[in-house]
């Protein structure tokens, strides 16, 4: 069985979560329960930039098998976005750094989808402050481009 349970008997943590996500953006997120993949959310975030063509993105947050232990994974599926800083080969975000801890990073216990979506609105905003500065917003830790990547999904 699976962490967030089945579709006739949801899991605490998933009910946890729905209310959570609802009360911080309304409509905005949409639960999809596929018959074959990972249970995710997507949604459409309208970011307040005058100098984007369309403001409009669509935002997909993934919870992997291993969740909570494991954060969500968030992805921008439009516009295509492509960033050589703060993303992965397969396109997720890098939204937060591991060594942070779970003071600053990934919370088990208390973080949720809300805070990976917020996180990735974030990011979008750093990325687009980043495209226009030629600066990320923030600290940025220096990584060995010899580091593996994190697992892929299955």
């Amino acid at each position: 069985m699976t962490w967030w349970g089945t579709r006739n008997n949801v899991s605490p943590r998933l009910r946890l979560e729905v209310e959570a996500m609802r009360a911080t953006f309304g409509n905005t997120f949409k639960l999809v329960v596929p018959q074959f993949g990972l249970l995710h959310w997507e949604g459409e975030v309208e970011l307040n930039l005058a100098t984007l063509e369309s403001p409009h993105h669509k935002v997909k947050i993934v919870y992997p098998n291993e969740y909570p232990n494991r954060p969500a994974e968030a992805y921008v599926l439009r516009p295509r976005i492509y960033s050589e800083k703060h993303q992965y080969e397969d396109g997720q975000l890098c939204l937060f750094n591991p060594k942070d801890g779970t003071q600053y990073g990934w919370n088990p216990s208390k973080s949720t989808a809300v805070t990976v979506a917020a996180w990735a609105v974030q990011w979008l905003y750093a990325y687009y402050t980043w495209r226009s500065t030629g600066d990320w917003p923030g600290i940025e830790e220096r990584v060995d481009p010899n580091t593996p990547l994190p697992p892929r999904r299955r």
